[in-house]
């Protein structure tokens, strides 16, 4: 017979051996991620400081400012994004919950009737028909030794921080498709003023081309030339009339009103672009981005998924209690003796289970993998957009230079027209057609100014407009209750 203080030994032993016979996955380490995204020889001068939270305000145009309020309050996309944000703080909650110490209370009075043929028949008793009363409170805690409920929690937390981030970036994509249709916007009435003057001009050398036929100066052909460059500035302008309301539509839908209640837009002057790229965009990059700060918040969830799993390999203790009162006679229930108290303590070891522990940890390794590759493909991407927007910049800052030469040749050449045409020793038909020349070269570079604008508002989202990620945790951070993971 085992005496009785070799039973501890015992069981340490025997639980010794049990954790021996279990195959416990090593723990995973944390995964090489960028620290910089990869920009080397991206020459595309200088720009100081990065985009400001309410980057829009540096274009100083208070329509803007009004669409972007707008937009921001109430934009269906926004909406649906911080659903996904609060539902996923109450994962937090629901995974704190079922961690730490759990009290649950409890009352009940039952009447009921006991078998006659049952174990204890009732005649025995002397009654068939009693009242059962129990009034108690039950007290359970579970050792989180292996941090298998702080994992959980720790994941919770980080996929929350993911969704806040995808949430920014769900912003920043409103702000910034706001901002380029409302330059749009502004391009198109720039160049539908244009189009008035070129109509106007057409007109008068319409009208001029039909007397000097009719004099018999010219040949007929005049005319049907004249006509023909007539309808096509007019052509353009209907069709930049109705990009315009096209552009107004759209951003009514993008502030979530109906076209009558847009806010009143008058035309006005494009805004200057900044040239340039900030300094340390690489590094910076990382944080300012959204979209990466969202994936590396996934890694960082799915990591700990990964230990959370591996924790189910540990043993579970823990420890429940109960006091209370219990009564067949409800006069009694209230009386000492009537009181009942239960204190279990309890050992959970996984044995055996059908490989369905190591099938979970390896589902999680896999979501890992692919967490890392997302991550891995966002900063690729991230370094494809900044690149492409910041040349495409560059391309376009020469070209506005070229055809601001090209629209001062022009201008030169219109005064030296006017300038003949005062003095009679040409018609008003060279300076008209001059002046179409100017209007067309000005129109050109309006198309620019705002595919520049376009193009800077691109590169504004593309370094992440003002948005500032907050830094992972380490992964060796200590928890709360000072528990380390095995």
């Amino acid at each position: 017979m085992i005496r009785a203080p070799f039973r501890p030994a015992l069981m340490a032993a025997a639980l010794t051996a049990l954790l021996a016979g279990c195959h416990i996955p090593a723990k995973i380490d944390h995964p090489a991620l960028r620290d910089d995204v990869p920009l080397a020889g991206l020459d595309a001068g200088t720009r100081a400081g990065w985009p400001a939270a309410q980057w829009w305000r540096a274009y100083n145009d208070p329509q803007l400012d009004q669409l972007m309020e707008l937009a921001l309050r109430g934009s269906p996309d926004l909406a649906q994004a911080k659903t996904r944000v609060d539902s996923a703080q109450q994962n937090i909650r629901v995974a704190a919950a079922q961690a730490g110490l759990r009290v649950d209370g409890s009352a009940q009075v039952a009447r009921q009737r006991m078998s006659e043929h049952g174990l204890i028949p009732a005649q025995f008793l002397g009654f068939t028909w009693y009242n059962q009363a129990d009034i108690g409170v039950q007290v359970s805690y579970d050792f989180d030794w292996w941090g298998k409920k702080r994992f959980a929690i720790e994941s919770a937390i980080d996929s929350a921080r993911a969704a806040e981030a995808e949430r920014s970036a769900a912003s920043l994509s409103i702000q910034s498709t706001v901002a380029d249709t409302y330059f749009g916007w502004l391009t198109d009435e720039a160049r539908v003023s244009l189009a008035d003057q070129l109509i106007a001009a057409r007109q008068r050398t319409l009208r001029i081309a039909e007397l000097r036929v009719k004099q018999g100066v010219d040949v007929p052909d005049t005319v049907q030339q004249a006509r023909g460059d007539l309808s096509a500035a007019q052509q353009q302008k209907t069709a930049l009339e109705g990009s315009a309301a096209i552009r107004k539509a759209a951003l009514a839908a993008l502030v979530g009103v109906s076209p009558n209640a847009l806010p009143p837009l008058a035309p006005r002057a494009l805004p200057d672009v900044a040239p340039g790229l900030p300094d340390n965009i690489g590094t910076d990059l990382m944080a300012r981005r959204p979209d990466i700060a969202a994936s590396r918040w996934q890694v960082e969830s799915a990591l700990r998924q990964t230990d959370a799993a591996r924790a189910q390999f540990f043993p579970d203790v823990s420890i429940s209690g109960m006091a209370g009162l219990s009564s067949i006679d409800l006069d009694k229930v209230f009386n000492a003796d009537s009181r009942v108290f239960s204190l279990t303590p309890a050992l959970h070891l996984p044995i055996f289970e059908g490989g369905a522990l190591e099938a979970n940890h390896g589902v999680t390794q896999a979501q890992l993998g692919a967490a890392v590759a997302q991550y891995n493909a966002t900063v690729a991407s991230a370094a494809r957009d900044v690149s492409t927007q910041a040349l495409g910049a560059q391309q376009l800052a020469a070209r506005r230079t070229q055809q601001t030469d090209a629209v001062n040749a022009a201008t030169t050449l219109l005064a030296s027209a006017k300038a003949r045409a005062a003095r009679g020793v040409r018609d008003d038909r060279e300076s008209l057609a001059t002046q179409a020349a100017v209007l067309q070269q000005q129109d050109m570079a309006t198309d620019l100014h705002g595919q520049a604008l376009s193009t800077d508002v691109s590169l504004i989202k593309a370094l992440g407009g003002g948005y500032r990620a907050e830094s992972p945790t380490s992964p060796s951070t200590p928890s709360t209750d000072g528990t380390q993971s095995p």
